[in-house]
């Protein structure tokens, strides 16, 4: 598949989820708006809370396909401050009524995690180690997730089961062989997708380096048993790639970053991140 096509497609998913979003809140239709003729009406998006904006490709499909005016005063990615006004909106008041809801939602649960995030992405900048989402996330929310935590700073790990294979420990216990599956997996699997092992010990990962996986992660290993890994990958396998995981909070991210490993995930940016507080007002 293309660039562009890609674009395309994800162009259609975010619509698709846009348009969900919104008849969600909307069903049969908003009774407000049968009581009183729609007038023209400007209305200000105001952060009460400081923040990383995110959600503002999403609300932009939303304005289109609604047929409202939104101007941004921050970008996807940027800081605010309690007190900002983030976006102002121009439109006829039924319409900017009938989508504040689907508009504050999105941005507040995008907003929320790209804000979580940064503070993981701020302890690991001086380590140059990259910061790793998950595949926790909400039933049905993975792109507008993953694209909270991208914005928050994070780099995307695999989307689902079919862009890369990770042999977990439940894999681990239906496989006999770990070698002899690697290099049928070689024969099966596109050319460009990784094989990432998931080790729970020491042993475990030298085994993983030596059966020829690309990743090796590190899971529930504390720095120092992952001190020992990255000591034994610099002598033996320079070219393989080390990840940590498992209980990785705000508290502990910091050691896990000086063991000398490439990248740390942690699902707690999606599922941890507490929601900020943005409002809608009518001027």
């Amino acid at each position: 598949m293309g660039e562009n096509s890609t674009r395309e497609n994800v162009g259609t998913m975010i619509e698709a989820f846009v348009k969900a979003t919104l008849a969600e809140d909307v069903g049969r239709g908003d009774l407000y708006a049968l009581v009183e003729p729609s007038v023209d009406a400007t209305a200000k998006i105001i952060a009460k809370s400081d923040g990383v904006i995110a959600g503002v490709k999403y609300i932009t499909v939303l304005a289109k396909l609604e047929n409202f005016e939104i101007l941004w005063l921050k970008k996807d990615g940027e800081k605010f401050l309690k007190g900002e006004t983030l976006a102002t909106l121009q439109g006829d008041s039924h319409t900017l009524l009938k989508i504040e809801r689907t508009l504050l939602n999105m941005l507040l649960h995008a907003s929320s995690i790209a804000t979580f995030t940064s503070r993981y992405v701020a302890i690991l900048q001086p380590y140059g180690v990259k910061l790793l989402d998950t595949r926790k996330t909400r039933p049905m929310l993975r792109l507008f997730e993953k694209y909270a935590t991208r914005t928050g700073g994070a780099v995307n790990h695999r989307m689902g089961l079919d862009d890369s294979l990770m042999i977990k420990d439940t894999h681990l216990k239906t496989i006999k062989d770990l070698n002899s599956y690697i290099l049928q997996a070689r024969k099966q699997i596109p050319f460009t997708a990784k094989i990432e092992v998931e080790a729970e010990t020491f042993e475990i990962a030298c085994e993983a380096m030596a059966c020829g996986s690309d990743i090796v992660m590190c899971d529930n290993m504390t720095p120092k048993e992952i001190e020992e890994v990255v000591a034994y990958r610099d002598k033996n396998f320079k070219h393989i790639l080390l990840e940590a995981s498992g209980n990785i909070s705000l508290e502990t991210i910091e050691a896990y970053a000086k063991t000398g490993v490439d990248a740390i995930s942690s699902g707690s940016l999606i599922h941890q991140a507490n929601w900020i507080d943005l409002s809608m007002k009518i001027d």
